[in-house]
């Protein structure tokens, strides 16, 4: 008798530029070196304790089982109160709010959800790493519009220029990952005015919504009306509650853009952890954590800037997220990976290159740390930075 050859059958890759993200192979290079770890964006320190409590609670009262499909109801209601009350804008939360797994599983879901073959969906770099092959599997193509290096602002002629009758969505990031920058009022009404006259949709990622410093104000899609109606807003109870790896979030959308992204969020994860839900639906009767939440991470920003004032590393502005990007070059000659590689394997700190999150590679001899760390985290790394 014949016994057949095990052979895995090859496959087309439907992603083949992407490869292991610089995030793990600096974490792995952090562990390796026993480096103090500011590349990866998570914080060492446990959440409140209350919050536990109530995942706990939730868990002995039942709350084991399938919820509903689009999130509990107490949680999109405190979800809306929340909006309404910071942003003036009511969503319905029976079908205006989605609980999701988490930011990341939020943007592939609504890309996924209004983009066809053939589609153009801007990106402005730099950018999160996921929305390119988000993008690229949902059939979409790939429109690359750089923030003004430098300062990282939105370069509205560019922007005006790459939209054309192909153009789907576009993809906004404010408080921005990795530079740091906030956009403006005047930013966000010129966005309006400019999508106006067009059928583009924006997916509008504000996880890092609640950290915004030095008295200014974040400038959600959902306070102006002419981008409401368009966007699917997206934010991340994991960065606002330190809970990165509970993985949820939810979507704002008007009702016929939550139809069709409900269509896709139920074959892809149907729904969210039960008790974690329940736990944040309590938690978020008191607004303390996350109104006071920009003073917690400011303290940490200003800990963090103070030290690296002390060395040859230039500080880019951080008006929002738990980011510092720095400028090299009177460091070192190195460009910024191989900088990032020096840094943690002679210094003992990690950082992230900014150029991991540009499509080309560019680099602006800049990197990011995180400063979401503990205090005696970062006056560690501040020791060992400097000797630069």
């Amino acid at each position: 008798m014949n016994v057949p050859v095990a052979r895995t059958p090859d496959v087309q890759t439907k992603l083949p530029s992407v490869g292991t993200t610089i995030f793990t192979v600096m974490s792995a290079l952090a562990v390796e070196k026993n480096a103090v770890n500011l590349g990866q964006g998570f914080p060492d320190f446990g959440c409140d304790p209350k919050l536990l409590d109530a995942v706990t609670a939730a868990m002995a009262a039942g709350h084991n089982q399938y919820p509903p499909m689009p999130g509990i109801f107490p949680l999109r209601e405190a979800i809306a109160a929340k909006v309404e009350t910071l942003y003036g804008h009511r969503y319905d939360p029976a079908s205006e709010i989605t609980i999701t797994a988490g930011a990341t599983q939020a943007i592939i879901t609504a890309i996924l959800a209004v983009v066809h073959a053939g589609d153009e969906v801007i990106v402005l770099e730099p950018c999160y790493d996921s929305y390119a092959p988000n993008i690229e599997l949902a059939g979409g193509t790939v429109v690359r519009v750089p923030l003004t290096p430098g300062s990282f602002r939105p370069d509205f002629d560019k922007i005006a220029a790459a939209i054309t009758p192909r153009t789907r969505a576009i993809v906004v990031n404010t408080p921005h990952n990795p530079s740091a920058t906030v956009w403006t009022e005047a930013e966000m009404r010129r966005l309006e005015a400019l999508l106006a006259p067009t059928d583009v949709l924006v997916i509008s990622d504000e996880v890092y919504e609640h950290m915004v410093y030095d008295g200014a104000r974040h400038e959600s899609a959902a306070r102006f009306p002419g981008l409401a109606a368009r966007s699917f807003i997206v934010s991340s109870f994991g960065k606002t509650y330190h809970v990165t790896g509970w993985k949820v979030g939810y979507v704002a959308a008007p009702a016929p853009l939550t139809a069709e992204f409900r269509k896709v969020h139920q074959f892809n994860v149907f729904t969210v952890n039960t008790p974690m839900q329940h736990a944040l639906a309590s938690y978020m009767a008191d607004p303390a954590p996350y109104l006071e939440l920009p003073a917690f991470y400011q303290h940490k920003r200003d800990l963090f800037a103070e030290g690296l004032a002390k060395t040859r590393l230039k500080l880019l502005p951080s008006a929002g997220t738990y980011f510092q990007c720095v400028d090299i070059r009177e460091v070192s000659d190195l460009g910024e990976a191989d900088f990032c590689q020096w840094l943690t394997r002679e210094i003992g700190v990690a950082a992230i290159p900014l150029s991991a999150f540009y499509a080309e590679g560019f680099d602006q001899r800049v990197v990011r740390f995180c400063f979401a760390k503990k205090d005696e985290t970062l006056r560690t790394a501040l020791e060992r930075l400097a000797r630069l």
